[in-house]
């Protein structure tokens, strides 16, 4: 079963110029771990916020495990999704422990289960010894993992991540691929979108370039390598595929 489809999507921002998505389909199926890549500007963080019903499309469609994201749907598949930003959704002046209660009572989450859950992840994590201080005192890879937390405290069956691992240091670079690849293993689906294209080729299944509000080309990593002679890698495909032009 697809966990994902999208659907000829379409959206304007009001003043732009030129449409944000532009027929914008593809699918992914429920269990996977997908990457959604592209150049800055392709419309991957606009795709990601209709998927997790943050912004409204002007036109088309998109199915979460076979329910349309729409007003009928929206309660329902809000609980099916966690959605870690890119940017880093916590109040800096709050405890990680004061945070995590916060986003577990907007779950319907509160005492000793909620307060269980929270400690488990934080030792998940790595954070158990800085539970207590507050979020502004933390490093940015300690603010990446408290992020993917928040995230994941109503054990989401879809995890949706905008560049998770943007300007971490490399030992939270590699404790956050690990996570995502046992939470995969759990049985839960990881839509991903990331920069750095040496990562998502040893993590994703299956990845989408797009560019310019479309999808360009879909399919597995390393059966995209193969099927360009002079790609060695992930990145090689990108740009064969993008250009070497720069992106604002």
């Amino acid at each position: 079963m697809a966990g994902i489809v999208v659907k000829d999507l379409y959206k304007t921002y009001k003043g732009a110029e030129e449409p944000t998505l532009k027929g914008l389909s593809f699918s992914f199926r429920e269990g996977s771990i997908a990457g959604l890549l592209g150049p800055n500007g392709a419309g991957k963080t606009t795709t990601i916020s209709i998927i997790c019903g943050l912004v409204r499309a002007n036109d088309g469609q998109v199915l979460i495990n076979d329910m349309p994201q729409d007003a009928a749907h929206r309660e329902r598949i809000k609980k099916l999704i966690g959605v870690v930003p890119q940017r880093i959704a916590l109040y800096p002046q709050l405890s990680a422990v004061e945070n995590l209660t916060y986003f577990g009572n907007l779950y319907g989450f509160k005492g000793k289960a909620l307060l269980q859950r929270i400690m488990e992840l934080l030792e998940v994590f790595g954070l158990e010894k800085s539970a207590h201080k507050e979020i502004y005192k933390y490093s940015g890879g300690m603010k990446r993992r408290a992020n993917i937390i928040a995230a994941i405290l109503h054990n989401p069956s879809l995890l949706v991540l905008d560049e998770p691992t943007a300007g971490v240091d490399v030992q939270s670079r590699g404790m956050i691929l690990q996570f995502l690849r046992d939470y995969n293993r759990q049985g839960n689906s990881i839509l991903y979108t990331s920069h750095l294209l040496e990562e998502a080729q040893s993590l994703c299944e299956e990845v989408v370039i797009m560019d310019e509000g479309q999808m360009i080309v879909q399919g597995n990593p390393k059966e995209l390598i193969q099927s360009q002679p002079t790609c060695d890698n992930l990145e090689d495909v990108f740009l064969h595929y993008t250009g070497h032009a720069l992106r604002d």
